[in-house]
């Protein structure tokens, strides 16, 4: 339930199910899921265009998908939470609490294709895993990282499509009545009879006047099915239960609910079932996700008209250089746009993914250049 209106606010609401009342699968896991799909698919086209073996994107496809949700996950954990995991490492295995870094996947990636480069891996019970010396044979590790990084900047697009319809990494209030209200945060800290989160209708409920910038109406609708509650008992329960929950940490993050003032709301019976209109505030916030997807979505087309240009004549190290330039000097950019992740990044100039950005950013430039002094020098 949102609606768009140009030059305005849009309170952004989806169902994180696909088909609602199933839990699985959830758009985020589709959409992670079809970016290494359409990766595979891309990676199959480059090798048989360069006569190299496709069977060896099977492989090449196990690597990056381990080393990205590996990667993803110690990166959290060490440049995040360093304490909480050394004193407790097998929160490693408790995905489920979130927690993945860009970065970490990075270098994981580029430590799992330097495996694949150089060792055929074989899995048994003790050790679990043998490495044996091979080369593969016409594939540089800077030729396979050229081609991969095509398909990690479209992996890119959707998993921060995914995190937007999550309602995560959001970004900072605007300021303004331009941006995204993340309705969907009441929903996950009350998921009891919340169907959906709105624009509040135009004078009706919730007033408008006196209201700061980026501070913008919003109406949550809450349906108590097949009750056999009295109407004191449901409004005792409306009362009691939404406005400490609009009020607490993390959805006081995304509601302005007022304090000192009764909650606003309607109540309707429907049936055997009781409607209510709750009448609050939404604060307006950066769609960020949206801006780092689009932007891999561009790199992406870049990359791929590069090589679609080159193919085998591709200089080794240009598409990887411009790769990193792209996604970790943006994601400098991006980050002023952010909330940041954790506590300790409150007292900081510059927070941790922007730290972690600019090494990334001149290892990138030292590959592009290397590569055009390398090219220049073949010509």
């Amino acid at each position: 339930m949102h609606h768009l209106t140009i030059l305005s606010y849009i309170v952004w609401d989806p169902m994180k199910e696909i088909i609602r009342g199933i839990q699985p699968p959830v758009w985020y896991s589709v959409l992670f899921a079809l970016g290494f799909i359409i990766g595979y698919q891309i990676m199959v086209y480059i090798f048989k265009k360069e006569g190299k073996d496709p069977l060896n994107v099977d492989t090449l496809t196990v690597h990056m998908v381990l080393a990205t949700i590996i990667g993803a996950r110690l990166g959290h954990l060490l440049f995040y939470e360093p304490d909480r995991f050394l004193a407790d490492p097998l929160m490693f295995f408790r995905t489920w609490e979130g927690g993945l870094a860009s970065h970490g996947a990075a270098f994981g990636i580029l430590a799992a294709l330097f495996l694949y480069r150089n060792y055929f891996i074989t899995v048994g019970w003790f050790p679990p895993l043998k490495f044996k010396k091979q080369k593969k044979a016409g594939q540089s590790y800077l030729w396979i990282v050229d081609r991969i990084v095509i398909t990690v900047a479209l992996a890119a697009v959707f998993i921060r499509m995914g995190n937007f319809v999550n309602s995560e990494i959001v970004g900072k209030p605007t300021g303004t009545d331009q941006g995204v209200v993340f309705g969907r945060i009441a929903e996950m800290y009350f998921e009891d009879g919340i169907n959906g989160v709105d624009r509040a209708e135009a004078s009706k409920g919730t007033s408008t006047e006196d209201l700061e910038p980026g501070i913008v109406p919003v109406d949550i609708y809450v349906t108590f099915e097949g009750t056999s509650s009295t109407e004191q008992e449901i409004r005792a329960k409306i009362e009691r239960e939404f406005k400490p929950m609009l009020t607490r940490y993390p959805v006081n993050e995304h509601y302005q609910e007022p304090l000192g003032t009764p909650l606003n709301y309607e109540l309707t019976p429907i049936g055997r079932q009781w409607a209510a209109t709750i009448h609050t505030y939404g604060i307006v916030r950066y769609p960020a996700q949206l801006y780092e997807s689009a932007t891999s979505l561009i790199l992406f087309f870049i990359l791929l008209a590069l090589w679609l240009k080159y193919k085998e004549r591709t200089p080794e190290g240009l598409l990887l250089g411009i790769f990193l330039i792209w996604i970790f000097g943006l994601r400098v950019f991006h980050e002023t746009f952010k909330e940041n992740q954790v506590a300790f990044e409150e007292g900081m100039k510059y927070n941790m993914g922007q730290l972690l950005s600019i090494p990334l950013v001149l290892i990138g430039f030292f590959v592009l250049i290397r590569s055009m002094v390398v090219s220049k020098k073949k010509e």
